[in-house]
């Protein structure tokens, strides 16, 4: 695997010709642990427990993304005044319209991701840090998570989110994800929380050979942007695409705000 990209970093522009989007990084969230409050009593190991047992019972087999999504916080993503919902598979408002996503989606995508994989995940890109749960979960995962989110507000509550846990391979960029991030390039894999009609072309160049990609698209010719989800494996010989269950995500859009 190569170096990773000196610092500051920038995205490249689009193919189109578009100015660059800058992108600021936050390499290794090993910041001084804030004193935040202790989530209301859901420190309690038991919580995580529960949500692992029902995610078994849901179909998850993946014992180590079992493992990561009883050893990740989520009440510490969540606002205060959703925190008693934070072990309930059910998506959650963090703000500026977008949500915190199920547990069981989560789980999900990144047990499509690793594929039955033994070990651990190479280089891993986000596209879309929301609040910064996924990337939390993908930290106990992946040996680096590249993690891109277009919204300043989410970034910058992403990175508080996560300073508690000191995760020195998780590095954070404010930009826009439509056109990944080619400096941390190639990926083993990459995940996507927003879904458009087609996967960016982008995304499947800086995509390693043998890696793979989870991420929501339109269904051709459904009514009103229906999302399925998406596995794209790359070969040697191309591209390999399977269609899915049907999923619900925020619209992949451009540019940042």
């Amino acid at each position: 695997m190569k170096q990773r990209p000196t610092f500051p970093a920038r995205l490249e522009p689009q193919a189109t010709g578009a100015r660059p989007t800058p992108a600021k990084l936050v390499s290794g969230i090993g910041l001084p642990v804030l004193n935040r409050p202790q989530g209301l009593g859901m420190d309690s190991a038991a919580h995580r427990q529960r949500l692992v047992q029902l995610l078994q019972k849901q179909g998850v087999r993946d014992e180590a993304v079992l493992a990561a999504m009883g050893h990740v916080e989520r009440h510490r993503f969540v606002d205060s005044a959703l925190v008693n919902q934070a072990y309930e598979d059910t998506s959650l408002p963090i703000g500026l319209g977008q949500t915190i996503s199920k547990p069981g989606v989560v789980s999900r995508m990144i047990e499509l991701l690793r594929n039955g994989n033994a070990g651990k995940l190479g280089r891993v890109l986000e596209i879309g840090t929301g609040c910064g749960y996924q990337a939390a979960v993908l930290s106990q995962l992946a040996q680096e998570v590249y993690s891109i989110e277009r919204l300043r507000g989410l970034h910058d509550k992403a990175r508080e989110n996560l300073r508690h846990f000191r995760l020195p391979n998780v590095h954070l960029l404010f930009g826009d994800g439509r056109v990944g991030y080619a400096q941390g390039a190639p990926y083993a894999a990459i995940i996507a929380a927003a879904g458009g009609e087609a996967v960016p072309q982008a995304w499947i160049d800086q995509l390693a050979v043998g890696g793979r990609l989870v991420a929501p698209v339109v269904r051709d010719g459904s009514q009103g942007g229906a999302q399925a989800l998406l596995v794209l494996d790359k070969t040697s010989g191309g591209v390999r695409q399977t269609l899915l269950e049907a999923v619900h995500f925020v619209p992949l859009k451009s540019g940042v705000a």
